[in-house]
């Protein structure tokens, strides 16, 4: 049986337009928090659009959750599908830490194995999502539907292509776009990212995706 699965990132928010690791789930909630005013409002406009599945999830962050119930989508939390978790730099930008720590920003950008904000690594997020899409694919529900974080997403492409760790920085998520996923026997078709709004914006002008 071929699965479909539509991966759904957020809309819009601070973090995401400030490249700050994290996404808000932290114990004390640093690194991103909810929805803005403008991605709850470009959230509720798609509503009509989002996907629907037997089996709706999303990431545990809240601009996920906020996310989804926008879109009109009753997901269920996915510990699997929560983002990267950036160690000590959680509630930081990129460019904070690059300036106080280049040797470290270079290992982890360079080595997918690094993790020196004592967080997880690269190799770490492509095999939890990895092993997560692959469970879908060996008796899942038909159609799943996913409001995930944007490096998921990422994530989620590079294994469904086989493609090399380091495609994963190559790759870009826009807000409320969902990239579609159909796989059977172990093998896996992409289509990339859509936007579910017509006034979607590309990342970096309306919240392009968090650091990570």
């Amino acid at each position: 049986m071929t699965v479909r699965v539509s991966l759904v990132a957020p809309a819009g928010c601070a973090a995401l337009r400030e490249a700050r690791f994290g996404d808000g789930s932290g114990p004390d909630g640093s690194g991103g928090g909810g929805l803005d005013a403008g991605g709850l409002r470009r959230a509720r406009a798609a509503a009509g659009r989002a996907p629907r599945g037997a089996l709706v999830l999303a990431s545990p962050s809240a601009r996920c959750r906020e996310t989804a119930a926008a879109l009109g989508l009753r997901a269920a939390p996915e510990d699997a599908l929560r983002g990267c978790d950036p160690g000590r730099w959680r509630g930081l930008r990129l460019d904070e830490v690059a300036a106080a720590e280049p040797a470290a920003v270079a290992a982890w950008l360079a080595d997918p194995a690094a993790a020196p904000h004592g967080g997880e690594s690269l190799l770490g997020l492509l095999a939890r999502v990895g092993a997560w899409l692959d469970g879908l694919a060996e008796g899942g529900p038909a159609r799943v539907v996913a409001v995930a974080e944007p490096d998921v997403v990422r994530a989620a492409a590079v294994h469904a292509l086989g493609a090399p760790p380091r495609t994963f920085w190559r790759l870009d998520v826009a807000p409320l776009t969902a990239t579609a996923l159909s796989g059977r026997a172990g093998r896996w078709n992409l289509r990339p990212g859509a936007p579910l709004a017509p006034d979607v914006l590309p990342a970096g002008e309306d919240g392009g995706e968090a650091a990570r």
